[in-house]
This record gives structure tokens, sequence and C-alpha cells, in this order.
């Protein structure tokens, strides 16, 4: 009984000083941020405090790290960067193009937003690509740039096009 005990009063106290921890944290930053703006540091309080709330409740570990990562003194930025992250990674399992995919994947193997950004601007120059209508300045770009159809897409309209 006696070390449930003991387990059940470390657990409560190692929270209540982590919880102690973060709220000096959060008042730190507001501080930090306005420093002689005494409304405007309630205002990010709150803000960090709402953010930090929804981090602790966000599922995808991984996109959790990432936020993590990118703002680890900013829990409201956390929130937008998991968001962000989390929307273009469940768009990046629609994509259907592969080729573009593994390209875009390729280029940011960390950052989905990075990875969507990327496989738009490539499957939108690869669809002017099949369009182009000069063989020679088609043939041209695809020898300098075999993969990157957005530098194919450059190099061809550079050619006159």
């Amino acid at each position: 009984m006696k070390p449930i005990l003991f387990l059940i009063i470390s657990t409560l106290f190692y929270s209540y000083s982590f919880a102690q921890n973060v709220e000096a944290r959060i008042q730190a930053f507001a501080k930090k941020e306005y420093p002689s703006d005494a409304s405007m540091q309630k205002y990010v309080y709150n803000q960090q405090k709402t953010a930090y709330g929804y981090m602790i409740g966000v599922t995808d570990a991984e996109v959790k790290r990432f936020a993590e990562k990118e703002y680890p003194d900013d829990f409201n930025m956390q929130k937008y960067v998991y968001d962000q992250q989390s929307t273009a990674k469940a768009y990046m399992k629609t994509v259907i193009d592969a080729e573009v995919k593994r390209f875009a994947i390729k280029e940011y193997p960390d950052d989905y937003n990075m990875q969507k950004y990327v496989y738009d601007q490539q499957s939108t120059a690869k669809a002017y690509m099949q369009r182009a209508t000069n063989r020679a300045a088609k043939e041209n770009a695809r020898k300098e740039y075999p993969d990157d159809y957005n530098m194919q897409k450059y190099i061809y309209d550079k050619g006159g096009n």
C-alpha cells in the first residue's frame, strides 16, 4: 500500500511542478514579447495557454515533434505548424502522381507542408511540359533537369517559348 501511495503522491507532485514550470515559461514568453504592455502580455499568455492545452491533446507524435522543433518556446506557433503539417500530411496521402510525390518527399522528407507545395508546383509544371510544343527546347530542359518539372518549365520558358 505504501509504494502505491508514494507513487500517487510523486505523480501529483511532478504534475504540479510541471504545470508551474509551463505556467512560468508562458508568463516569461508573454513578457518577452511585450515587455511594457500588460494587456498584450495577458492576451499572449491566454493564447499560449490555450495552445499549450491543444498541443497536449494532439495525436500525431511525428507532426508534434516537428512543430515543437520548429518553435520550442511558442505554443501558439506549435499549434499553427501542427495544424498546417497535419493538413498537408493528409493531402500527401491522397495524391495520385507517384513520380511527383517521390520528388517532393526527396526534397523535404520531414516537412509535409513543403512536400505539398513542391508536389503542387511540380504537378502544374509537369502538365505544362506535357503540353509544350517546342520539342527541341523541351528535350533540352529535360536533359538539364530530368527529375524537376518546375526547372524544366523555367528552362523551356527561358528559351523564348
